[in-house]
Formats: structure tokens, C-alpha cells, sequence
């Protein structure tokens, strides 16, 4: 495990070590939040495409077509962080007690 102690100027700012930059691959923008009274820094990485293809089949099963289509498109590939962001907070809510949450028996009305 890579440890570095590291100093924070009279304007709160940090540098990152190289090692830890490089390694973790980092590129425009990190993303920083507390977990367990820490600061956790993490590279930010931008969406990939990995709901595009069913974004594309929803918008063209709406009927949307050539520019509008291409609009809607990237419109709707901006929600997808934020929406994911909103259920890895909620989740932590839940796990953390803070929130209700539905088991498996309420989401699918079974008993196992």
C-alpha cells in the first residue's frame, strides 16, 4: 500500500504525489468524499457508453429521429451520473440505517 504524508497549503489545497497520480491513472477531475471520518479522492472517469445502446433503443422507440434524436441523446447521457450518484447515496443511507430500504421479499414479494 502506497502511504504518503503530505502537506496542506493556507488555502487548503494539496498536491497529489506523482506515484499516486500516475498510478490511479487521473485526468481532468478527482471526486472527493468522506467515508469513515476520511477523505477519499478518486479519479473521476467519464461515462463510457455503457447505456448507450439502450438509451438509443429508447429514444428511437419514442419516434425521435436525426438531430432531435442525437439532442435527446446526449441529454439523457448527462442524467446518468448524477442518477447513479443519487443511488450510491441513497444506498449508503440505507446501509448506514439512515433511510428505508426494501429486502428482496419486498421488492419481489417472495419468501426464500
Amino acid at each position: 500500500m502506497l502511504k504518503k504524508r503530505i502537506s496542506v497549503s493556507q488555502k487548503r489545497q494539496i498536491t497529489i504525489p506523482i506515484e499516486f497520480f500516475n498510478s490511479l491513472g487521473i485526468e481532468k477531475e478527482v471526486e472527493c468524499y468522506l467515508q469513515n471520518n476520511a477523505i477519499v479522492i478518486r479519479p473521476v472517469r467519464e461515462c463510457s457508453g455503457e447505456f448507450d445502446e439502450q438509451i438509443l433503443a429508447d429514444l428511437i422507440s419514442q419516434g425521435f429521429s436525426g438531430t432531435e434524436l442525437l439532442e435527446k441523446f446526449k441529454e439523457m447521457r448527462r442524467q446518468i451520473r448524477p442518477a447513479v450518484e443519487r443511488l450510491l447515496d441513497e444506498a449508503l443511507l440505507a446501509a448506514a440505517g439512515k433511510a428505508r430500504f426494501s429486502t428482496y421479499e419486498d421488492v419481489f414479494n417472495r419468501n426464500l
